[in-house]
């Protein structure tokens, strides 16, 4: 490939024969064509190899200026030695092109920015065609067999993207060749250059080649438009804040102000009412007064979700069935360092102060009361003793009568783990050593039969027991030790040189070890070799683990200096996998901030509403808190759509990224809630990434105005990150520290699931499944060592890439096994030698880090035996996975392979005790469809058992005859009850004694209990014993009520469930809640489970491949598996994934964080709206200075401050062009509207600008003569500003099969006039700022590329006046530059593509808007505003159903915020008529609720809850719910009913008065006021600009149309 410049733009022409890219010219067949082009062979086919071997490797120094020949000189060379030898009349087209060539090693890219020059020869060849023949020559020899073998000999730099430059060689034909003194018109040693190589051309080709030639071209220069001269003016600022960053700046400013903003045509903003509610005054102080029915609505809403909460966080908390018992938090006052304490902190003076009261204590006198109070707790503690003991001697005797030695060890662990604390804590030792009978009994059966191979997970669990007997503390006496001692002397485990006890007690019971006469219990190899095989996952996982008081565990070194950071007050950045235990340390700064005093506020940030509502929740069971004064409370939970308690009373803020920036943005709040944050807890800190909402993390980090704390699992670029950080907090004056901690609690082992040919479920078998841990030995799981997944030796070994213990020994083992005379394995890295007696994790840890250094060096080598030892690993993978693609094929594809394979792989899972497991697949419906198979499995197997198993006919012959005697029963006792009647004729209840007679002589059945529509045990994954029946059937009465689709239902039954964002949110809530408690064991989702939501489970599924299945969410998605407190050891499953992924995934390493450009021209104005209306608070000017103050904004970027200040003088120059802001930076006209659309991005400023050209003005003008047609219109305007989304090319062929619009009509030509013009005046603005920064800043020639770093031209600054060269660029790039651009740009998109690299321009944070869109608009909100169908968005629009609610709701929002904007702005009076119905919406539902004004008889929406939380799930919330009892369902969508509606809403929107107005673009009208009327400019009534009476006119159709569109989507959601 090869750049050839032309004309105006840069082309890229593949050098090959393709007659799509060049023209061949016939005549050309030299010999260099023989491999290419031409079989035959031709005299002079050698030439090629012949120029080669004599072509030097470098230029003879001529002098000091001389170059080595690059690649391109040498490939320039040898084809105009082959297109000279064909054709001698080209050499004055040949010289010009060696010319050409020397000069692009000499001339720097400004000197190469030429004139466009048409040549056109008289009667000798095309320029053209000689350029199209070079090309195609020298691709030809690129392409021979000779040309990289000449190239890597010579060690030639490779150079070829610089090959032809069309303008200079033009130019050089035009102005050079020909004139009779060339040569003096050039550098000497570029004639030097031209000579040498010339000379190589003539002895090859022997057609001589010169700089001079008699030959004359006819030649016009083509002059590219002037370009600007001197910098436009720009409008004049000056506020107090800004100036002392902005002053530095050398810009031009016009000394009067003529933007038109003056007092008399502009009107200061002030905002006085709620956002996007103008009914709901900010003044805190007001206090809406609610009638009997609004209270007594709310508490019971408030106390159903209560009760909602306090279960979730009873599933959390692990505290089911248990009253929650959250931790009262009291106000302690910290201990202040005395004064000769120096720097001594506040708590080495309260250890002091201790020391010393210790100190005094031993030297006071007991008094004699003291004495008798202790000897009293004495005695009562040893008397707590021995009824502990007594109760474990009376358990022994059941133990003892327990054949089963399986059984007898669970139950006797069951007894262990069910003891209250005091008594767990004297009997540990004892029981543990009683559990070691049944294990001991079992492991001599292995060994008696010689299968010590099966039963080493047994013997892997007694090595367990016997450690952890070891660790005890109170109870170890010196019998259990001698006992202890002794067992693991015959099992072959080393004895820990513990110092025994002196304390004794005689045993409850009577030891009993097997007898070793006639075998042996010895494990029959080394200890530390069995460890490393069978034990890893029993290993103590100590980190340096010390006792803390700050928390109730023993914290790891890491944990506590995460505690001393936060109670330094400081800045802290965690960076730990998960199950690593990260939790706490956002519960310590929550108690921390709660201990202060009552006003600090803690928030919390989350990534999603998901996990939001789950730390809510365990806030709730964990902290509880008493005031002093009434309206505080100690946590509330804000969403963009749901919102509990006060978020500015209470201390605990629980949020969403969205919301905080709000918040910290409110001028409301920068003198009160701003001002106590104490700390922000940025939790999943790697959403920074994410393209939609990454900039608002980053802005906010920027904000944050306290110490933050950053976690996160998965951070590919911690350090750089870290850097960035603290260079963000120092400007703050924080101190940022980080702590990254690299290992997890517990190893995750990884399979390749490979099902057997048999795919047939009959049902689930119970097996033993004691001391499994994986899924080992099973033929349909493949290990996949990790080690074998390093496929590609480029990409290096993952930091994250852990072994575990056997993991390391089975790469020693392989390692040593192919080890060569050069690549020893030290011996130092034996085992025996690397590790103890008594292996602990952190000594693999040591181990691993050893043997992978050594591994990779072996991978940078080509020679080492690594291929070797990666094969050695692999072959475990080889059997399972043989067949693997032969049954995908067989089953159709994946899809269907995934659905077939589903059940036999969750049935596997069962046996081996793997569940719970969650099955990953990020395709919803796919999820779905796996779900109804294992369903629709699991019942046909269960009803064709049912069909054939005699015990089930008799059990219902049995249920049957139960039903009917009990039936006769309950009528007998009925007639009995109505014959006692009282005196007014009403039955008599019953006496207590006569209830107690009647329900004694009842009789007791097992079929009480008996439900035959239950699944039947062995057709069913749930656990019922781990939820009561009550709690369950309350659960699915309450999805059954909220409309969740009855196969959900069923499948939940039977312990399946699926989980993605379209869900019902209730329904997610209960399968998660339920999931934890153990209910469910097998649930299907897509990422919504990855970002930090508590599912813990054994197994973590892959079920399917996925373009989203990245490395950042493989390694989210299987940390959920093994989860610290929950499992030794995690499970990760590939299924249906081609081992070439599943190796990609395990080796590549997490994608580093890259940041976005923050400071977005709606983020200015809100500054500007913060300083203005908080009257220049502390708060808002130290935000202000605390942005403007970065030496690096953004993640990623370079250090460009003053760059930074130039775009923010330039956004403030297009705020001030648009009546936004005043000369002061006083926010004026619609700034409230603008500001608060701040999400929809460029949007509202497109808005904007017809709001301020006066468009919807004339628009609206009919509103009161002919609404329906006004409103039409400024729907389908309002379609092309928000909620854009493009037409996919599928949705072609529905526009003809459906009576749907789903391609958006065109916008009203004045509307597209307007908004190109905006463009053409945002265009200049920023162009204006990037020739200022680049005129002021920019002073080095641009010649490297930005990508791959590759420089072009030559060093020498002077320029060829001969050439005649255009002036050099200032702003637009040199690169760009050579292809004839300037520094008049077209458009947006020009000016962002061409600008020169050292210069930052993000094309998302310049205000302008498409126009007209690049692809056709999707018409999805116009559609439905026509007809308010949700089916009809979904089939026709393609919108899916997931996203439908959240895409209306977001455009309802924008709706009530331009309703409210122009209300205030207007000062007029809210019109109730107009009212909005309820919204979900961004930033407030709470207040937005109670706001409402609702028909009392009304039946709400609120009851279901549904409408203030629809989180994720508002697909099904609409679709499927059932009627409460006693009402008839309407057959559509209905209007809800207000209060002053006088005419009766039809029941469908397609019919009534609606129907017969056909949309104006659809079809034709019936309205006699809109007749001709078919294009909205037409319609529109002509007004001389936005007068009072226009905004008016634009304010009521807005109402209108926001009423209408609630009403819609309201009906739709109800």
């Amino acid at each position: 490939m090869a750049m050839i410049l032309y004309g105006k733009h840069k082309v890229v022409i593949p050098l090959g024969n393709s007659e799509n890219h060049i023209r061949l010219n016939s005549r050309s067949s030299g010999p260099l064509q023989t491999e290419t082009a031409s079989a035959s062979p031709n005299k002079n086919s050698d030439c090629l190899s012949t120029v080669l071997k004599r072509l030097p490797l470098g230029i003879p120094r001529v002098d000091e200026l001389a170059a080595a020949l690059t690649e391109r000189l040498a490939l320039v060379v040898i084809v105009l030695s082959q297109l000279s030898a064909e054709r001698p009349t080209r050499a004055y087209l040949v010289s010009a092109f060696l010319l050409h060539a020397v000069l692009l090693s000499h001339l720097p890219l400004p000197g190469r920015r030429m004139k466009k020059t048409e040549v056109k020869p008289d009667e000798f060849e095309d320029p053209g065609l000689f350029l199209n023949d070079f090309a195609f020559t020298a691709r030809s020899a690129i392409d021979s067999s000779g040309w990289k073998q000449h190239i890597d000999d010579s060690g030639a730099q490779c150079d070829l993207a610089n090959l032809i430059d069309e303008r200079l060689f033009l130019v050089v034909l035009s102005k050079i060749q020909g004139c009779a003194n060339a040569k003096g018109l050039l550098p000497e040693i570029i004639v030097k250059e031209f000579d040498y190589f010339a000379s190589i051309i003539t002895s090859h080709s022997g057609i001589q080649v010169q700089i001079s030639a008699k030959q004359s071209l006819t030649s016009k220069t083509l002059l590219p438009p002037p370009d600007p001269i001197a910098l436009p003016f720009v409008l004049p600022f000056s506020n107090v804040v800004f100036d002392q960053h902005l002053a530095s700046l050398r810009i031009d400013i016009k000394a009067r102000d003529s933007s038109g903003t003056g007092a008399r045509s502009t009107r200061i903003f002030k905002e006085i009412t709620h956002w996007h509610n103008s009914k709901r005054p900010l003044d805190t102080k007001a206090t809406r007064i609610l009638s009997d029915w609004q209270k007594k609505r709310l508490l019971k809403s408030n106390q159903r979700h209560m009760d909602e909460m306090l279960k979730y966080a009873a599933s959390l908390t692990k505290t089911s069935g248990k009253i929650l018992d959250p931790k009262t938090i009291t106000v302690q006052k910290e201990n202040k360092p005395s004064s000769s304490a120096g720097t001594a902190n506040a708590k080495e003076t309260k250890n002091i102060s201790d020391v010393k009261k210790s100190r005094t204590a031993k030297s006071t006198p007991v008094s004699k009361a003291k004495k008798i109070i202790q000897e009293n707790i004495n005695s009562k503690k040893n008397a707590s003793v021995e009824t502990a003991f007594s109760s474990w001697a009376n358990m022994i005797e059941i133990l003892d009568k327990i054949v089963d030695p399986y059984a007898r060890y669970r139950n006797t662990l069951t007894y262990l783990e069910d003891l209250v604390a005091e008594k767990r804590e004297v009997l540990t030792a004892e029981i543990t050593l009683y559990s070691l009978q049944p294990l001991l009994e079992i492991w001599s059966g292995f060994c008696r039969a010689d299968k010590r191979e099966t039963g080493y997970k047994i013997a892997a669990l007694i090595w367990n027991q016997i450690k952890a007997i070891w660790k005890v503390e109170i109870g170890l006496t010196k019998t259990i030790m001698i006992h202890t001692s002794e067992i693991s002397r015959l099992i072959g485990f080393p004895i820990p040189g513990k110092v025994p006890t002196e304390t004794d007690r005689r045993l409850t019971f009577a030891l009993r070890v097997p007898p070793t006469l006639s075998t042996t219990l010895s494990v029959g190899m080394s200890s530390q070799e069995f460890q490393l095989v069978h034990c890893g996952p029993y290993m103590d996982r100590n980190m340096d683990s010390q006792p803390d008081a700050r928390v109730p565990f023993k914290p790891d070194g890491w944990q506590r200096a995460v505690l001393d950071e936060l109670d330094a007050n400081n800045s802290v950045f965690v960076v730990a996998p998960t199950s690593a235990g990260k939790t706490f340390i956002s519960f310590y700064a929550m108690e921390k901030i709660l201990r202060a005093d009552d006003d600090g506020v803690l928030v919390y940030v989350a990534p999603t509403k998901a996990l939001v509502n789950q730390i809510a929740a365990e806030v709730q069971a964990r902290f509880s808190k008493t005031f002093k004064h009434d309206g505080k409370c100690v946590w509330a939970m804000h969403t963009r759509d749901h919102r509990v308690n006060d978020p500015t009373s209470c201390q605990i803020l629980v949020t969403v990224p969205h919301i905080l920036q709000i918040m910290l943005l409110a001028p409301s709040n920068a003198k009160t809630w701003a001002t106590r944050v104490k700390c922000i807890i940025f939790d999943e800190i790697h959403s920074i990434g994410q393209a939609d909402d990454g900039v608002v993390w980053e802005q906010l980090l920027l904000l944050a105005p306290c110490p933050i704390i950053a976690l996160s699992a998965t951070v590919g670029n911690p350090e750089q990150f870290n850097d960035w950080l603290a260079a963000t907090q120092h400007s703050s004056g924080l101190n940022l520290t980080m702590i990254q901690h690299h290992h997890r609690y517990s190893d995750l082992r990884k399979f390749m699931y490979s099902p057997s040919s048999n795919l047939e479920f009959e049902g689930l078998e119970k097996r033993s499944t004691l001391g499994n841990v994986g899924l080992d030995g099973i033929p349909e799981f493949g290990f996949v060592h990790p080690i074998s997944s390093l496929v590609n030796r480029s990409r290096g070994m993952p930091v994250d890439l852990a072994l575990e213990a056997r993991d390391c020994f089975s790469l020693w083992q392989t390692m040593t096994k192919h080890q060569t005379s050069c690549y020893k394995v030290p011996e130092e890295m034996s085992p025996q030698v690397s590790c103890p007696q008594t292996i602990a994790k952190v000594d693999i840890i040591n181990w691993e880090k050893d043997l992978k250094t050594l591994l990779s060096s072996w991978m940078l080598d080509p020679n080492s035996p690594f291929d070797k030892v990666q094969d050695d690993l692999s072959a475990p993978l080889k059997t399972p996975l043989a067949h693997l693609a032969h049954r995908m094929v067989e089953m159709d594809g994946i899809d269907a392979y995934l659905r077939k394979t589903a059940l036999p792989l969750v049935t596997e899972l069962y046996k081996q005790n793997a569940l719970p497991a969650i099955l990953f697949n990020f395709d919803r419906l796919a999820c779905e469809k796996i779900a109804k198979a294992i369903l629709s499995s699991l019942e046909r197997a269960e009803e064709s058992w049912k069909n054939g198993n005699a015990k089930w006919k008799s059990l219902m012959e049995g249920y049957e005859q139960w039903k009917a005697k009990t039936s006769k029963n309950v009528k007998v006792r009925k007639d009995i009850r109505s014959k006692k009647k009282n005196k007014d004729g009403d039955e008599e209840r019953l006496s207590k004694a006569e209830t107690e007679k009647e329900s004694a002589e009842q009789e007791r059945s097992k079929y009480e209990s008996f439900d035959p529509n239950e699944p039947c045990e062995g057709f069913s994954f749930a656990v019922p014993t781990k939820v009561e029946t009550a709690e369950i059937e309350d659960y699915f009465k309450k999805m059954e009520w909220r409309g969740v689709s009855k196969w959900l239902m069923r499948a939940l039954r039977r312990g399946i469930a699926v989980h993605h964002a379209g869900m019902n949110r209730h329904y997610r809530q209960t399968v998660e809640v339920l999931f934890r408690k153990g209910y469910l064991t097998v649930v299907i989702a897509t990422g919504t489970l990855a970002l930090g939501i508590n599912m813990p489970c054994k197994t973590v599924v892959f079920s399917g491949d996925s373009v989203f299945l990245t490395a950042l969410n493989f390694r989210q998605c299987a940390g959920r598996a093994g989860r610290r407190g929950f499992d030794i050891l995690g499970n990760v499953v590939f299924h249906g994934i081609s081992q070439d992924k599943a190796c990609r995934l395990l080796s590549s390493r997490l994608p580093d964080l890259n940041g976005h450009f923050p400071m977005t021209t709606s983020l200015v104005l809100r500054l500007c709206l913060l300083l203005h209306e908080s009257k220049n608070s502390t708060y808002a000017r130290r935000a202000i200075n605390s942005l403007l103050s970065q030496p690096r904004l953004y993640l990623g970027g370079d250090s460009f401050r003053d760059q930074v200040l130039h775009h923010v003088r330039f956004s403030i120059e297009y705020l001030r062009r648009q009546h936004l802001l005043g000369p002061g930076g006083e926010p004026i006209n619609f700034t409230s509207c603008i500001s608060h659309l701040y999400y929809t991005g460029n949007s509202s400023f497109a808005f904007h600008a017809l709001l301020k050209a006066g468009y919807f003005h004339s628009l609206c003008a009919g509103i009161h003569v002919r609404p329906k047609r006004v409103l039409t219109n400024l729907m389908m305007v309002m379609a092309h500003l928000f909620g854009r989304r493009p037409c996919r090319i599928s949705d072609a062929e529905k526009i003809k099969k459906s009576s749907s619009i789903i391609i958006l009509p065109e916008l009203p030509t004045k509307a597209a006039t307007i908004l190109e013009e905006h463009n053409e005046e945002t265009l200049e603005t920023f162009t204006n700022y990037v020739k200022t920064f680049a005129k002021q800043h920019v002073m080095n020639v641009e010649q490297t590329l930005p990508l791959t770093g590759l420089s072009f031209g030559g060093s020498d600054p002077t320029i060829i006046q001969a050439l005649d060269p255009l002036p050099a660029t200032t702003a637009c790039s040199h690169f760009v530059a050579l292809s004839g651009h300037s520094d008049k740009f077209d458009s947006i998109a020009d000016l962002c593509a061409s600008t020169r690299s050292d210069i930052f321009l993000e094309e998302s944070v310049i205000p302008y808007l498409d126009i007209p869109s690049a692809v056709p608009l999707n018409a999805y909100l116009y559609d439905f505003f026509r007809h308010g169908v949700v089916q009809q968005i979904e089939t026709a629009n393609g919108i899916r159903r997931g996203e439908i609610w959240f895409l209306l709701n977001d455009f309802a929002m924008v709706l009530a915020t331009i309703v409210t904007s122009l209300t205030n702005f207007m000062k007029a009076e809210p019109m109730d008529v107009e009212a909005s119905a309820p919204l979900s919406g961004r930033g407030d539902a709470s207040d937005e609720e109670s706001s409402k004004e609702e028909v009392a008889d009304e039946p709400s929406i609120e009851e279901d809850e549904s409408d203030s939380d629809k989180d994720e799930s508002g697909s099904d919330e609409w679709s499927d719910k059932p009627l409460k009892p006693g009402k008839s369902a309407p057959a559509k969508p209905r209007t809800p009913t207000r209060k002053v509606q006088k005419k009766a809403v039809p029941d469908s929107w397609d019919s009534s008065e609606a129907e017969s107005e056909e949309d104006p673009i659809a079809g034709n009208t019936n309205d006699p006021a809109a007749d001709d009327c078919s294009d909205p400019d037409e319609c529109s009534e002509d007004s001389d600009g936005p007068s009072t009476e226009g905004l008016m006119n634009v304010l009521v159709a807005m109402r209108k149309l926001q009423a209408e569109f609630d009403a819609k989507f309201k009906a739709m959601w109800a």
